[in-house]
């Protein structure tokens, strides 16, 4: 932890600031995939981009590269440059934040390596941080690279895998902020903890997000747009049991993605039975703000099918599975204290 007592505010304060980055980051990111502005900068532009087009030729220029790619030639071949500028845009803006975090995380911790203010195992733990932001932007341009040549979108397993990432990113900041505000040092995965089900909890929020990402990127939110039915059948009848577990296939995996939904939510019922039931006060609240979300978030993905992948209901959806995270982690962090 923080050996010299008077930098704890700074310190929180620091990584209050790196998490509200990270969601604004990660919001901005979920608009770039929404409006399929991913593609728009062609190049990796690691030391270079930093400031946008600034006059009709540096415009042109971009635009030319983006009118080389599949997804121009095949699906966006009447856009104009206006039209471009838009989802250039939101791609520069995602980038832009991208370099923000990383010199917000990188100067502030080099300075209280240079205090000499952080304990070793702290040291440690921002080290591996700092490492996950870096492989973060290698994987954002790994994940652009895989539509420029062949494919017209981006690959839905890297684009998980750049979600993923970002939520491992948050959930570590998070985790030692609670540690730090509660001064204290604990262990995320515990074998002590009473409420293990959490453990289990959690996961399968990990896993819904990296299924989410699927989703979106296979557009699977856009087909079998009824519930509590696919088109008035629980199973999806334009596949096989061959090919059922396949996460290429649009309909199995928005079949999957609502079924993980359906066993949270049921956990999540019983994890509020096992609270009621040992009389723990101190987990009400955070409990019902997590069940809370938890209903949110299960009406918004309703809505994002019904409304065929709106805009802004698939915007809200992700959002809220931010807080969703955030929310599991206090009340995960509370059961330990408790």
């Amino acid at each position: 932890m923080i050996k010299n007592k008077n930098f704890n505010n700074i310190f929180n304060i620091w990584l209050i600031s790196l998490i509200v980055f990270v969601v604004l980051i990660v919001f901005v990111g979920g608009l770039t995939r929404l409006t399929d502005s991913g593609l728009s900068i062609t190049e990796w532009e690691l030391f270079t981009g930093i400031l946008p087009p600034l006059n009709s030729q540096e415009w042109m220029q971009y635009f030319e590269s983006y009118k080389k790619i599949p997804q121009f030639l095949l699906l966006n071949s009447n856009m104009n440059l206006s039209e471009f500028k838009y989802i250039f845009l939101w791609e520069y803006a995602h980038r832009l934040l991208a370099r923000f975090i990383g010199i917000l995380f990188l100067i502030p911790f080099l300075f209280f390596l240079f205090m000499n203010i952080l304990s070793k195992d702290l040291i440690i733990k921002l080290s591996i941080v700092f490492l996950l932001i870096l492989t973060q932007g290698f994987m954002g341009w790994f994940m652009v690279s895989s539509g420029l040549i062949e494919n017209t979108t981006v690959s839905h397993y890297r684009l998980s895998a750049h979600l993923f990432l970002a939520f491992s990113i948050l959930s570590s900041l998070f985790w030692i902020l609670l540690n730090s505000t509660n001064k204290i040092n604990l262990l995320f995965f515990r074998l002590d903890s009473s409420y293990d089900i959490l453990k289990v909890l959690l996961t399968l929020i990990f896993l819904q997000i990296v299924l989410g990402a699927f989703v979106s990127g296979l557009d699977a939110g856009k087909i079998y747009q009824t519930w509590p039915l696919m088109n008035e059948s629980y199973f999806p009848d334009d596949t096989s049991f061959k090919n059922f577990f396949s996460f290429n296939q649009p309909s199995t995996t928005q079949f999957v993605h609502r079924n993980i939904a359906y066993i949270i939510f049921f956990i999540t019922l019983y994890l509020g039975y096992k609270i009621y039931k040992k009389n723990d006060l101190k987990l009400y609240k955070i409990y019902l703000l997590f069940f809370s979300i938890i209903i949110i978030q299960i009406i918004l993905g309703i809505f994002v099918l019904v409304t065929g992948a709106n805009i802004y209901f698939a915007s809200m959806h992700q959002i809220s599975s931010i807080f969703l995270i955030l929310a599991g982690l206090k009340l995960y962090h509370s059961s330990i204290l408790t």
